[in-house]
This record gives structure tokens, sequence and C-alpha cells, in this order.
């Protein structure tokens, strides 16, 4: 059995398929190049692929530019989708250092000839209603399938990235689930591997995220609502001490989701720094004796934000180069 730290994820699908495999299994994580990335790209994902690979499992990245070209990123660009790919590359190096994933360029698979005929195999296994509602994958809806059909490829890609990669894992944020499980139905079908499903919680808009179907999510198209992974200080103390924070309330609270899936994960120990007269420092080493002494009132929101602030800035100091690169 691998020795992975399962609280780092929401689910795992299934945690007894995963307990089969062994060492030198193969994962993968997909992430489309669209610019300069945002903590949940770099660090919530680049935390997991090296808990990943320290456990034993081969991971690797595939930098989808098509995909990207698809979703219209960067304007469809493929030349400006693989410079930013190339900055991906940088900041996982940057967090992964002492470990060498394998970055894949999705364009460089769908130059095989295998691959489009992987997408045709795959596509004759599944429904038009069913691409419909992995839409949510990609960040668009039925209506801007319905004006661009190249959309409904989307998901068909994204399953046939599994097949094609033969991996045994495949990791992503809570957004990914439709693509994952669309997979996995598909894999019975074509007696394909049935791919094991990582599933991680996604950071909430630090405009406020709201709870279930009215979940926002941090979006670098918004750049109040997100911290980049190029942000300076400053910039992060600004973003968190304008965002939004309510008291006594931990549920869609986007600051209390960076504390719990970003700062736990990379410290033993966190300190919140509070007046005297509110009861002096303390100090928590897991997450949930946060969130009690966060929900009952002892924490000032302001207080909280300063803690966030300064755990993040310390934590993203290695990036700071990527802005030279940026700038050459």
């Amino acid at each position: 059995m691998l020795n992975l730290d399962k609280t780092l994820f929401e689910e795992i699908i299934t945690e007894a398929e995963f307990n089969a495999l062994e060492k030198n299994c193969k994962g993968y994580n997909g992430i489309e190049p669209s610019g300069i990335p945002h903590i949940g790209t770099i660090l919530v994902m680049g935390t997991r692929i090296r808990a990943m690979m320290e456990a034993g499992i081969k991971m690797q990245i595939l930098l989808a530019d098509w995909h990207a070209m698809v979703n219209d990123k960067l304007n469809g660009n493929l030349g400006r989708i693989r410079q930013s790919g190339e900055l991906l590359k940088k900041a996982y190096e940057i967090q992964l250092k002492g470990l060498k994933p394998e970055f894949v360029w999705a364009s460089d698979m769908i130059s095989r000839g295998s691959y489009m005929e992987g997408v045709l195999k795959t596509a004759k296994q599944t429904t038009l209603s069913r691409l419909r509602r992995a839409l949510p994958i990609m960040g668009r809806d039925e209506s801007d399938a319905e004006s661009d059909f190249s959309k409904y490829l989307y998901p068909v890609m994204q399953v046939n990235d599994i097949f094609e990669l033969d991996v045994d894992v495949a990791l992503g944020g809570m957004d990914q689930r439709h693509a994952h499980m669309l997979a996995r139905d598909i894999a019975d079908k074509m007696n394909r591997k049935k791919v094991v499903s990582f599933h991680s919680s996604l950071l909430g808009s630090l405009k406020g995220s709201g709870r279930m179907d009215n979940f926002k999510k941090m979006s670098k198209s918004d750049p109040d609502s997100a911290i980049l992974i190029t942000d300076s200080e400053d910039d992060i103390r600004r973003k968190i001490k304008n965002s939004f924070c309510p008291m006594a309330v931990s549920d869609g609270n986007p600051v209390m989701d960076i504390m719990k899936i970003v700062i736990f994960p990379s410290r033993k120990e966190i300190t919140v720094n509070r007046p005297e007269k509110k009861g002096g420092d303390i100090s928590f080493t897991d997450y949930a004796s946060l969130e009690q002494a966060y929900n009952s009132g002892s924490i000032h929101p302001m207080d909280l934000k300063e803690c966030a602030s300064s755990n993040l800035s310390d934590i993203m100091k290695p990036f700071s180069g990527l802005v030279e690169y940026l700038e050459k």
C-alpha cells in the first residue's frame, strides 16, 4: 500500500482501488496554460503532486495547450499559450524542487496517430447529454457549446488523455470530477484501465466564494479575486485585507479556505497574533482546531487575515524570480 496523506484530498474514487496500487504506478494532472497561474494551480496542486510523488507515484503534468486553445484561453493564440506553458513548467519546478515529474505537451500527444483514433473511439462511447453535463470542467455551460461545437470535444479529449497516458491515477480539483467519472464509465465499455480519481478542494474567490451550486472559485480572470503566483508581499496583504471574511463563519470564507487548503499542508504549526486584551497569541497544529476557534468568535477576521498574509507570503518567496522571467 502506498503511504499517502489522504487528508489532502476532498475525495478519492475509490480508496479501495487506490489501496491496491503499488509503487511506480502512474498518475497525471492536466492544466491549461492560460497566463500567470494563481496559487490554486501551483501551491494546491503542487503540494498534492509532491505528496503523490513522495508516495511512489510517477507523476506526469500535462500542459494542455490544445485544450486551452479550444477553451479560448489567451484568445486561442497557441504561441502565447505555449509561452504560458513554459511559465507553468518553471513554477512547478520551483514548487517540486528535488522531484522530477514528466512534463507532457498535449500538442505532442495529438501529433501521434493514435490520439485522434482514441478521441473518436472515446466519443462513440458517450452521448451529447453526458458531454453537456461535463462542460463545467472547462468553466463553460451549454450556451457556450451551442455557439462553438469544439467545446463538446474538450471532455472527450480529456478522457482520451487519461487513456493515451495510460495512467492509474488522475489528480484534479473538484471541478474535474465530471471528466474523471466519464473516464471511469467509458473505461468499462472500452476495456481500458479504470483510473483512480483524486479530487482536491477548490479555493474560493477572495470576493466571496458562496457554497454548493453558487460556488465561485478563485479565478485569475478577476485579479482581485485571486492571488497570483507572482504577486508581491504587498499584493498579497492588500488582496487578503480586502477579502470577504465574515466574523465567526468559516463556511464560504475564502481566507479560511486558504488556511485549510494551502497553509496547513505546508506548516506544522501556525500562530495567530492577537492583542493581549483579546487573549494574546494562539497557536494551532491542525485546521480543525483553528476552525473551531474562529467559529466561536475568539479570533477576529483582521487577525486571521494577518496570519494568512504572513504565512502565504513566506510560502511564496521562492517564486519571486518568476517576475524577472516574465520581464525577459
